[in-house]
């Protein structure tokens, strides 16, 4: 019998919600001296000496024409007009929007007002918000107009807009951008631009390297709803990258040797969260690319901890709290955190206790508010040994007092995507030290470790079985990946990826013939599954059927017919079959496509040996 390539190794379903990250503080003008607190100035407060620094460096970014902000703060007759309001609102702290408490561990880009700076706005307008001498004016703030970081390599737009609802609450949609490159490119920076962003709430962005999210859409470029994306990967390749927009957002850019791959095939996914304005609304996205010469040589991962199991938030209840703790099996490097829950909210808390007992507090927020949430970056990695557990507190408040709260009166709650539904969310970026692909990828054992957490607080958890037998399979563990797999599918028995993923555990394993029912059963809820006719090929051409590998493989390629392996594979079924002319074009079609596929040049060899002796 001729080779063929082993099955389709099964993949992580990584899923997102979004982050989001807020913008960055410009310097002040050279010479400019900000009071501290509690001291008391001779002088009269006026707004071209003293606060329109402070507006133009943490106001003016979202306070001014285009973007998501009610009016400008340009200058003084504009913050003369709002003055009470702007010193009632920095006064609570709610503006500008920073809800972190200051801590030890500092996070790059803090938007928060100094106590003197708050304190000099108060005393404006208490004085009567007095404009003063206008050379001490400093200049107009320049803000880049378009594209913040310059002209991008490559603009995508989504190839059809949405027509936002004028009614309801939340709206979310999904925008698939297919990426038109032929090779691998690395990008430094993307830049989103989702639509009119007075009807914006936030939007994230996912990377699909297969191509399953297209399935989704009722046609092609359209785009299709809902907040939970499932992205399916045929091989481990966790989310590592916050690629989020909130208004007021400045995008990032990634440091050298951390660039986000792209490969020939993949999509951009934009999932957005919208709110109606009273009339239809067209929405349609756009993305900026930017594309750096050096590949990514560093490798972080999103840990994802969340306990929406314990959601059940009584009516009135004004104290609910939600714990929970996870440690890490390796040693990593702690890059950005982002926490989440929604209205209910109040009291938010993150922190390490290292292997010695000490104690870092990773996040503080008493005052939560889901409209301003945000990544937050730290300003120096933090270093968490092997051992180190990460703990959260989130505190809500479900009674009548929460002036968030959707429900009036106050309803029972429990975990959902809905807005007045809750979640108990935090991701940490890290990055694991002294990455040595030799030894192995230790994102794999985060990851693990990650999915028997989530198992242990939720043995019903889907997700959580299949990736870690993802996991086990990726090591070669194969009994036991099978044992989570099954697991998997009592939860969910008409799961595509579950029963091909089983499928494919099954073959690696050497046992075809059990794995044929599972493949079969892959293919009844997704007909068009490249893996699941790719799989089923391979585990009928074990058995001997070479007719039916051969259909399999034909229907595989039906969706993506320039995949090497698969025209390799056709070919030695038809080889097997004595079809020796149509087998060779296969192979031929399969070194045109890969020169180096192995596969093809060994039976295409093996072939012509055996057609000249005929």
């Amino acid at each position: 019998m001729l080779p063929f390539r082993p099955g389709v190794a099964a993949s992580a379903l990584l899923l997102s919600l979004a982050l989001i990250a807020g913008p960055g503080l410009a310097r002040l003008r050279p010479g400019m001296q900000t009071p501290v607190a509690g001291e008391k100035t001779a002088t009269q407060v006026t707004f071209n000496r003293d606060i329109a620094p402070i507006v133009f460096r943490s106001c003016s970014t979202c306070h001014r024409p285009g973007e998501a902000a009610p009016f400008s703060l340009l200058n003084y007759e504009d913050a003369k007009k709002h003055a009470h309001q702007i010193a009632d609102v920095t006064r609570d702290k709610s503006m500008p929007p920073w809800l972190p408490e200051p801590q030890k561990l500092k996070f790059a880009d803090e938007m928060r007002l100094t106590a003197g700076e708050i304190d000099l706005i108060q005393k404006w307008v208490q004085q009567g918000a007095v404009e003063g001498n206008p050379s001490d004016l400093p200049p107009m703030p320049r803000f880049v107009e378009g594209w913040r970081l310059g002209q991008p390599d490559m603009i995508l737009k989504a190839p059809k807009p949405l027509v936002l609802p004028p009614t309801g609450i939340d709206t979310y949609w999904n925008f698939i951008f297919r990426v038109p490159i032929t090779e691998t490119r690395w990008v430094k920076a993307i830049e989103i631009r989702p639509g009119d962003k007075r009807y914006i709430h936030h939007a994230n962005l996912l990377v699909d390297r297969d191509e399953t999210s297209r399935r989704r859409e009722a046609e092609p470029g359209a785009g299709f709803g809902g907040m939970e994306i499932r992205i399916e990967s045929q091989a481990f390749d966790p989310a590592g990258h916050m690629l989020f927009w909130k208004p007021g957002t400045v995008p990032y850019i990634e440091p050298d040797g951390m660039a986000l791959r792209l490969d020939k095939g993949t999509d951009l996914v934009l999932n957005t969260h919208m709110q109606p304005s009273g009339k239809p609304e067209i929405i349609q996205p756009s993305l900026g690319l930017y594309f750096t010469s050096k590949p990514a040589t560093q490798f972080p991962m999103l840990l994802q901890l969340e306990d929406d199991s314990k959601l059940d938030i009584p009516a009135g209840q004004s104290k609910f709290v939600v714990t929970d703790d996870f440690i890490l099996p390796v040693d990593v490097d702690l890059l950005a955190i982002y926490p989440h829950a929604h209205y209910l909210g109040k009291d938010i808390q993150a922190w390490a206790t290292l292997p010695d007992g000490s104690r870092k507090t990773l996040l503080h927020i008493p005052r939560w508010n889901l409209n301003w949430q945000a990544v937050y970056r730290y300003a120096e990695q933090v270093l968490l040994p092997k051992g180190t557990k990460i703990s959260l507190q989130y505190i809500y408040d479900n009674s009548a007092d929460n002036p968030l709260n959707p429900n009036s009166p106050p309803v029972r709650v429990r975990a959902g995507n809905r807005s007045s539904d809750e979640m108990c969310h935090l991701w940490l970026q890290v990055l694991p030290v002294d990455f040595d692909p030799a030894r192995g990828d230790p994102r794999m054992l985060l990851q693990a470790a990650l999915a028997r957490h989530d198992i242990k607080e939720n043995p019903s958890d889907f997700d959580a079985h299949y990736n870690l037998a993802a996991m086990l399979q990726a090591r070669g563990q194969m009994e036991a990946a099978t044992q989570e797999y099954a697991i998997a599918l009592q939860l969910r028995p008409d799961d595509a990826a579950a029963n091909n993923a089983m499928g494919a555990a099954l073959l690696a394993k050497g046992s075809p013939g059990d794995a044929v029912s599972y493949l079969r059963a892959a293919l009844k809820s997704r007909p068009d599954d490249f893996d699941a006719h790719y799989n089923l090929g391979n585990a009928l051409a074990s058995e001997n059927d070479f007719e039916g590998a051969a259909q399999q493989f034909r229907l595989a390629l039906q969706t993506r017919p320039d995949d090497a392996n698969a025209q390799a594979n056709l070919g030695s079924a038809l080889a097997e079959m004595g079809q020796f002319s149509e087998a060779k074009s296969h192979f031929e079609r399969a070194l045109q496509i890969d020169p180096h596929n192995a596969l093809a040049k060994e039976n295409l060899a093996e072939l012509r040996r055996a057609m000249n002796a005929q």
